[in-house]
């Protein structure tokens, strides 16, 4: 009991840092990234907005992730933002389904979405209607120290056999193969995710999150054993339970650690911990199920309107301009992620380009565990993961544990 009341006063806490007086006419956008460059991607594109629209009032409220995955639902409900970000596919469907969020399916047709924003209308889609607007994706992989791989002499993975032979020389060197913090759970998610769509594919990766097939199913358990291989020949950063993915930058940056299964987004953190761009490269997670299609993590980033929003208009006139392939191409440029509209340039960086490439030929684009299960599916499982990270001897009873957690979400 006390543990859910700590957290319910958490979350209310986190609600009422995210709640701002306004006043009637006033547009307030409720962001959720404190991070340097999605921050002043952020602040630049609400600057060029007031330039356009003087008449409009911007008011913002900005925390980071977690403060905002925590208050999301309070302030939906008691005092709602005219827009505020979220994310598309299942972690939106919640609020979509609870009446929270206002369709946009008529801001689509009338700008030239379905055309421009092709490639993730699907993932905004539920129940007919288009929910919201997305502005950026990103990919994930392996971000590594080349300065690192040069001094060993290793060469990039292309498969399974290749990485696992990789981490040898880094261990025989001292060096820890991979970094990873899992505080907050989600990064655990990355790893399955990536080992399961290479060792199974995208469908079992949809079928599972789905519901339609169970965790103790034996390509499942191939995933986990795959996964206890890499723990047990290769490894990863001891205390990882205790960091968040920003502290698991630290080994990586003073060389304790080679590599990092990440999202783009992180290159920003690289940067800031005093790494340059020679020391950093990045590869996509190896082949381990030899033929088989390669699809990719590719989480996209949206901003939504709720239902209880004091100014839909300008909320509308918002998500109309975060969609514009100029401004995605800035705002995308800055904090060195993908823009989603096709008529946007991706920018000039080695990381945005090797990220267009690996996701425009990938086969499939999943969205991320924690944002293609339902949300209490999504918890038990990256639980499950962390524990099992811990303590590879508990995989079957961490695999039998989230059947029964999937029984009840998805009856």
């Amino acid at each position: 009991m006390f543990l859910k009341t700590k957290s319910a006063l958490a979350a209310l806490a986190a609600s009422a840092a995210m709640t701002t007086t306004a006043f009637a006419g006033d547009l307030v956008i409720n962001f959720d990234d404190l991070n340097p460059g999605p921050k002043q991607a952020f602040e630049d594109a609400i600057a060029q907005f007031k330039s356009e629209n003087p008449d409009i009032n911007v008011i913002v409220n900005n925390n980071d992730r977690e403060a905002h995955k925590s208050a999301i639902r309070n302030f939906l409900t008691a005092d709602a933002p005219d827009v505020t970000s979220w994310y598309p596919g299942n972690r939106m469907a919640p609020f979509v389904d609870a009446g929270l969020f206002e369709p946009v399916t008529d801001l689509w047709a009338e700008n030239g979405f379905n055309d421009d924003l092709a490639a993730i209308k699907a993932t905004m889609s539920r129940d007919g209607e288009i929910w919201g607007v997305p502005y950026s994706y990103y990919q994930w992989g392996v971000y590594y120290r080349s300065d690192i791989f040069d001094l060993l002499k290793i060469e990039e993975p292309k498969t399974w056999d290749d990485l696992l032979a990789a981490c040898a020389p880094m261990k025989e060197a001292g060096v820890t193969p991979f970094t990873i913090g899992t505080k907050f759970l989600w990064t655990a998610a990355g790893v399955f995710d990536y080992i399961n769509l290479r060792t199974n594919g995208y469908e079992v990766h949809n079928d599972l999150t789905a519901g339609k097939i169970k965790y103790t199913d034996p390509r499942i358990v191939k995933t986990m054993e795959n996964w206890k291989t890499l723990i047990d020949e290769c490894g990863f950063v001891d205390n990882h339970a205790s960091m968040s993915w920003q502290d698991a930058i630290a080994p990586f940056a003073n060389g304790d650690a080679a590599m990092y299964v990440m999202g783009n987004f992180s290159v920003d953190g690289y940067k800031n911990a005093g790494l340059t761009y020679e020391q950093i490269d990045f590869f996509q997670f190896p082949e381990i199920t030899p033929g088989l299609p390669r699809a990719e993590e590719a989480p996209a980033d949206a901003f939504f309107i709720p239902t209880n929003a004091k100014n839909k208009e300008d909320a509308r006139k918002w998500l109309a301009f975060v969609a514009r392939p100029d401004v995605q191409t800035k705002w995308n440029s800055t904090m060195g992620q993908l823009p989603i509209n096709s008529k946007a340039e991706v920018g000039d960086d080695k990381f945005l380009k090797e990220g267009f490439a690996t996701l425009s030929t990938a086969t499939g684009l999943a969205q991320f565990y924690d944002r293609d299960a339902p949300a209490a599916m999504a918890k038990a499982g990256m639980e499950g993961f962390q524990k099992f990270m811990l303590d590879t001897s508990t995989m079957m009873e961490v695999l039998t544990r989230l059947d029964e957690v999937q029984e009840e979400v998805y009856k």
